[in-house]
């Protein structure tokens, strides 16, 4: 691999944690969120989209599987964080009433939804590098069906 494509994959790997660390910590906030009284689970729908969309988005733009995990990790380093009580006696996701259910279907959802989107990003096939003429790389194609997709093969 060429100097510009680590330092591409570096680039990647860097806005990932970055975005998924933001993501995370949001998500987290937005646990006791309520409306009219009423609580709104909004961080679990948003930990199960942003995950696999997250690791998703940067298998694609960065053509690594490592890479695309980081953002899966990182979420799961911060929700943890957040899981420890400080020396303040600060505890953001608790355990009991209401509020527990929700950060337990937090947890549940976020997890699965990363777990998922990680193994998914190392299961993809490699594309190979090829050489073009000129010395530039490209990516191959990667194989799969070819033709019209109709199956009308004569």
């Amino acid at each position: 691999m060429s100097l510009p494509q680590t330092l591409a994959r570096a680039g990647w790997a860097v806005v990932a944690v970055l975005v998924a660390g933001w993501m995370a910590v949001v998500e987290v906030f937005w646990l006791p969120l309520r409306a009219d009284g009423v609580l709104v689970p909004v961080s679990v729908v948003a930990a199960a989209v942003g995950n696999l969309l997250i690791v998703r988005a940067t298998r694609r733009l960065s053509g690594s599987g490592v890479v695309a995990v980081l953002p899966a990790v990182t979420w799961l380093v911060v929700v943890v964080a957040a899981m420890i009580r400080r020396r303040e006696g600060d505890l953001l996701i608790v355990g009991g009433g209401d509020t527990g259910i929700v950060n337990l279907a937090f947890l549940l959802v976020g997890v699965v939804a990363a777990a998922y989107a990680a193994g998914r990003a190392l299961a993809e096939p490699r594309r190979p590098v090829s050489r073009q003429p000129d010395g530039a790389e490209a990516a191959a194609p990667v194989p799969g069906r070819t033709g019209s997709g109709s199956g009308g093969a004569r």
